[in-house]
């Protein structure tokens, strides 16, 4: 695999169909670890989302009191978005299971870049984001990011004056 980013990925306002678009997602790569990422992404969009969340993780069996399921497979759903939290190796192989599965889109976390996934799911027909985050994604898009992660409720183009 190449280096090189020659993929072009959705633009805001596409990005943003995706995720008005989306009603169910599941997290491969669940940790039941606060510190880690998709634990972090999981609690934000169980909270600040209409979406239904489910966690997928073969050595889980529950996180946050939520079932773990050990497959995209065996989600009691097709999820329409899949957000990975996996190492680079398994990115091809997570994308061949979401397009198996049915999903609509591949989304791939901050850091994440492998043009393999993202041809095996493109060639499906599948949406596909990259080195993107959907808890900053989703929040940018309705509201609520702000400089230190919390929703300050205002809504500015400016910067606040603090002297």
């Amino acid at each position: 695999m190449s280096t090189a980013r020659t993929w072009v990925g959705p633009s805001a306002p596409e990005r943003l169909g995706i995720l008005r678009g989306t009603r169910s997602v599941a997290i491969v790569g669940m940790s039941n670890k606060p510190s880690r990422a998709s634990y972090f992404v999981a609690t934000y969009l169980r909270s600040s989302s209409p979406y239904r969340v489910y966690f997928v993780n073969p050595v889980l069996d529950e996180v946050l009191g939520e079932k773990v399921y050990p497959s995209l497979a065996a989600l009691p759903e097709v999820p329409d978005l899949v957000d990975v939290f996996r190492k680079d190796a398994d990115l091809p192989g997570v994308a061949q299971e979401a397009v198996d599965v049915g999903a609509k889109t591949l989304w791939l976390q901050l850091g994440s870049w492998n043009e393999d996934a993202a041809a095996i799911a493109e060639n499906a027909g599948l949406d596909v984001v990259m080195d993107r985050c959907v808890k900053i994604e989703h929040a940018r898009f309705h509201g609520g990011l702000h400089l230190a992660g919390f929703n300050t409720g205002v809504v500015s183009s400016r910067r606040q004056v603090l002297a």
